[in-house]
């Protein structure tokens, strides 16, 4: 529970800050859709989570809630600096560490998720569970490489970055309108991810009832 509220405070916390440092005009308002649809898609999240028929509780979309906040944390400062909804003073140091950080914790939270997501590949299969033999290896080696090689794309591209024809100035990481549509949809494609896998088993077990 208190990892869960920890969750919860620090996600609304990033939020108000967001919406203070990246909407200091009413026109910003891409920032504004940005961070409100955040908002909703926590909230999304938390009230399935917690469905009667789902009742998995408030820690995951807490994690999910942080996850996708930085996300969106992230997609926003990869907007380029001459908009005047990104407060960057000329006078900050030559070397952002705050996007090196993020960076960091970026390839971490890629590697984490690719790992899992390869090595198991049954939350992906859209049929019934089979009896596993003795001699079964534990994860399907086409889905476990192809799993790894996307995220090795994708870990290239954010070392190259995603705007790599346009200049950039030294240290300045993964910045451009394309970074920031990526991490966009990349944060999207995580909450479609997470609500599928607390739904589907409501799903598969209602089809199962009415087959039988």
């Amino acid at each position: 529970m208190l990892f869960a509220t920890t969750a919860y405070v620090v996600c609304l916390v990033g939020i108000i800050l967001m919406y203070i440092w990246y909407t200091p005009e009413p026109s910003c308002l891409l920032n504004i859709f940005f961070i409100t649809w955040t908002l909703v898609l926590v909230q999304l999240m938390t009230s399935v989570s917690l469905h009667p028929k789902v009742n998995a509780g408030i820690l995951t979309p807490g994690l999910m809630g942080l996850y996708i906040v930085f996300l969106c944390w992230c997609a926003i400062r990869s907007e380029p600096a001459g908009e005047n909804c990104i407060r960057k003073s000329n006078s900050a140091p030559k070397t952002d560490w705050l996007s090196i950080i993020s960076f960091v914790v970026a390839i971490l939270a890629i590697v984490i998720a690719t790992f899992s997501t390869g090595i198991d590949s049954k939350c992906f299969q859209f049929r019934k569970d089979d009896t596993p033999a003795e001699d079964d290896v534990p994860y399907g080696y086409g889905f476990f490489h192809f799993v790894f090689a996307t995220g090795a794309m994708y870990f290239a591209m954010l070392l190259v970055g995603w705007n790599s024809h346009h200049s950039m100035r030294k240290w300045t990481i993964d910045v451009g309108w394309t970074s920031t549509w990526v991490r966009i949809v990349n944060e999207w494609l995580a909450v479609c991810v997470y609500l599928w896998m607390l739904i589907a088993p409501m799903i598969w077990k209602c089809r199962q009832v009415g087959s039988t």
